[in-house]
């Protein structure tokens, strides 16, 4: 995929990201707010403790997409691969869209599947789109992973410069 497409595809996918953190967020508060007005317990656990852990599970999955929606966004703009850290979380954020998009299949519906795959679709193609090699060009460094300069195969002499005969040194 080129980088007329990619960068597209991975400020997308870094909104949709941000848009399901804010609606994370929110279900969360929907769900402490009702625990907390119900005064519910669930096997005579405190409510109070449900509410809150409820809204601190919703504050931290949320925070989670955000910075996965950070990471895509950096990528989209600069066009450049995420770093390893990076790339890290976004494989681990399409897994979990792979996880919840099966159970979403029969505790929502299929919508909800379909957006999941969505959501997983856009991370899998932003992961493929910058693959190593691809966000620099020929002869720089990417100073994403810290690896040596693509334009590596031309043969040095003996003294350090380049051959430019084609043949190897002495």
């Amino acid at each position: 995929m080129g980088a007329v497409a990619r960068r597209p595809v991975a400020v997308v996918a870094a909104l949709v990201l941000f848009l399901e953190a804010v609606g994370i967020v929110a279900i969360n508060g929907i769900l402490a707010t009702v625990v907390d007005n119900q005064s519910m317990s669930l096997d005579g656990l405190d409510p109070d403790v449900m509410s809150t852990s409820t809204w601190v599970m919703g504050g931290v999955f949320g925070a989670y997409l955000a910075s996965c929606g950070l990471v895509l966004l950096l990528a989209g703009l600069r066009d450049r691969a995420p770093g390893r850290f990076g790339r890290i979380l976004l494989i681990v954020c399409a897994a979990v869209h792979g996880v919840l998009g099966a159970l979403c299949v029969g505790l929502v519906g299929w919508s909800a599947f379909a957006f999941m795959m969505v959501v997983l679709g856009l991370i899998v193609l932003t992961l493929l789109a910058y693959e190593k090699g691809e966000s620099a060009g020929p002869g720089t460094a990417d100073p994403a992973d810290g690896s040596a300069p693509a334009n590596t195969n031309v043969p040095a002499t003996t003294d350090g410069t380049a051959a430019t005969d084609g043949t190897a040194p002495a």
